[in-house]
């Protein structure tokens, strides 16, 4: 009933259909990424620029052009993807299935570092607006994004047309303001001749920085490299077709244009404020810091209501938009692990008809992220980008080699969009890696074939284990009942619950016991009497008991070498090592006890021979 509370009650599978988004949802769905990128990607290109003092603001504009013109091929792309995968065209489907499986693992470890930081930089720019509103809050940074990160994680456990519906008003509170603001500003831009008066003035930038040079020129291609992060979360769409409700395919390139349409108009509205109001970036993590759009607000509408519910509308979509991730992650997750190449709980939907597993991994990872991280933005931002782009790289490769196979009505203009997509985004790979490459997208670099490797490594097990387990008749001859061994701790009802279930088993039944000089004197002739008493009154075999002497209080490795001594003692028989366990109603119970029971089974599970079979006797505590 408490998990019925916080996570609503679970969901049969028949009500799948029921689960599925709209338009409006959708865009909150699966467009918060792309959308709240206005937010950080015009910072994280400006951060940059800042050495370049008020002239940093004048090259803003170019390069938000340039990252416009990527937006529109990368959005076309991928609505062909759409149409060519309608049951989910992301990545790693189409890389896959046109480029191979070592290019589809690419895609799909790309993908999951983007999703990744998806959340941690998504959460953390939030917050970023909040400090910035509120400087009074800069060392609770941290627990401020955890707290926000376990909100969300909640939400989207819950389901996705309730993280959908959730996420409708905050995403177009966000949009409203944000046009608002840049109407606004455009308009007093153009009635002052591109030179409007701020309301509130934004900080005074330094003297304007005279021929660039070849250093200017790398300053600038870092500052268009770090703009590119606001191109992340387009991929989304095109993974989660599925989510949509029927026609999909047509709902989600709606969906996709929809979203391409708002980010490219808020994209070049900041852009060109930030140049007409000579709005240059604050240094991040420092006293004093203010984001862009704070400066770019107040500049614009001052610091009155309006201000505070944009900045609130910030904050909150900035928050939310790693919900992207979470409707993104698991679902990618789903597809590498039906493949066999992740653990299969990935595939496994939970109680509220989402892949529970993927989201709450999602959410730990991320959480490590921000702690080592520091909470700061533009700690974060260098290890971005690199993982989209690498991404939408070998999507509209491959989508370049299905055209080529499949030479459908009108192939030839369809491979031109994806050839030019590809050729776009590859360069941009080449440039986001370089010019970030020593501030941290190193990390990038070595992270995504650490997880190919990874996942080769999964498949290669689940490959082992079908071979050993595949085929095979059954045969009932020659079997015979296995030795059981019982290690017990006490003497008690427990004990002899899982002494009994022994019995029933085997007539060779050894009781073992671990004594240490900590604790009393062990009571072997005790115990080893009342076993004989209960084997006479039966009329079968006597339990023998085994009194281990552990100098070092070890009790686990004992039990171990015992359990490895019969296996070799009896070469044609199976160990039953038969282990009694408390189990108690209460989660909260559950730290009440010292869980030998369950290292001992890990420990069998991992050094016992393949003649070992653990069974475990719970004993149920009654309230």
């Amino acid at each position: 009933m408490k998990l019925d509370w916080l996570l609503g009650k679970p969901l049969p599978s028949s009500e799948d259909s029921a689960e599925r988004l709209g338009l409006s949802s959708g865009v909150a769905t699966f467009g918060l990424d792309a959308l709240s990128s206005a937010a950080y990607g015009p910072e994280a290109a400006l951060t940059l620029l800042i050495g370049l003092g008020v002239a940093g603001s004048a090259y803003i504009l170019p390069i938000s052009l340039v990252i416009l013109a990527l937006l529109a091929i990368v959005t076309i792309s991928y609505q062909q993807t759409i149409l060519a995968y309608p049951n989910g065209g992301g990545s790693y489907v189409v890389a896959s299935e046109n480029l191979g499986a070592h290019a589809g693992l690419a895609a799909a470890a790309a993908l999951i570092v983007d999703y990744l930081l998806d959340v941690a930089v998504g959460i953390s720019a939030g917050v970023g607006a909040l400090v910035s509103a509120v400087p009074a809050l800069q060392p609770h940074m941290v627990a401020l994004c955890l707290t926000i990160l376990v909100l969300l994680t909640v939400v989207n456990l819950r389901g996705v047309r309730e993280a959908g519906t959730a996420f409708v008003a905050p995403t177009y509170l966000f949009v409203g303001c944000l046009a608002t603001v840049i109407g606004i500003g455009t308009a007093r831009a153009l009635a002052a001749g591109g030179h409007p008066r701020a309301i509130v003035a934004p900080p005074h930038p330094a003297a304007a920085a005279g021929a660039l040079g070849a250093a200017g020129a790398w300053l600038l291609i870092r500052s268009f490299a770090g703009g590119c992060t606001a191109l992340t979360g387009i991929e989304a769409v095109s993974n989660g077709v599925p989510a949509f409700r029927d026609p999909a395919p047509q709902a989600a390139r709606r969906t996709l244009g929809v979203i391409a349409v708002i980010l490219a108009v808020l994209l070049a509205g900041i852009a060109y404020l930030v140049k007409a109001y000579g709005i240059v970036a604050t240094p991040p993590g420092e006293a004093g810091y203010r984001s862009v759009l704070a400066m770019v607000t107040a500049a614009v509408v001052g610091q009155s209501w309006f201000y505070y519910v944009t900045i609130a509308s910030i904050l909150v979509i900035l928050a939310l938009s790693a919900n992207t991730a979470f409707a993104g992650f698991p679902r990618l997750c789903r597809l590498v692990a039906e493949r066999g190449y992740l653990p299969s709980f990935f595939a496994v939907r939970g109680r509220r008809l989402v892949y529970s597993i993927g989201i709450l991994v999602l959410a730990v990872l991320a959480g490590v992220l921000l702690v080592a991280f520091g909470g700061v933005t533009d700690r974060l931002i260098p290890l971005f980008a690199i993982g989209a782009f690498l991404a939408f790289t070998l999507s509209q490769a491959g989508m370049v080699v299905h055209w080529l196979r499949h030479r459908e009505a009108h192939w030839r203009r369809n491979l031109a969009i994806n050839g030019i997509g590809a050729l776009a985004t590859g360069i941009t790979v080449g440039v986001v890696l370089i010019a970030k490459f020593a501030e941290g997208a190193w990390i990038t670099a070595v992270l995504i074939p650490g997880l190919i490797v990874f996942m080769l490594r999964v498949r290669r097990q689940y490959r082992r284990i079908a071979r050993q387990t595949e085929g095979g008749e059954l045969s009932l001859a020659g079997l015979q009942p296995p030795v059981a061994v019982v290690p017990i701790a006490h003497w008690n009802r427990a004990t002899q619950k899982a002494l009994r279930f022994a019995c029933m088993l085997s007539g060779e039944v050894h009781v073992l016991h671990i004594h240490s000089a900590d604790d009393d004197a062990p009571a072997a002739e005790t115990w080893q009497a009342r076993l004989n008493a209960a084997a006479a009154a039966s009329g079968r075999p006597a339990p023998t008991l085994t009194v281990i002497e552990s100098p070092y209080r070890f009790v686990i490795q004992p039990i171990v070498d015992f359990i490895v001594k019969q296996e070799r003692e009896h070469p044609g028989r199976e160990v039953a090592v038969v282990v009694p366990e408390i189990a108690a109603k209460h989660w909260e119970h559950f730290f009440l006890h010292n869980h030998y029971a369950t290292a001992l089974k890990a420990r069998l599970l991992v050094e016992g021979e393949r003649r070992t079979v653990v069974i475990d006797v719970p004993w149920y505590v009654r309230d």
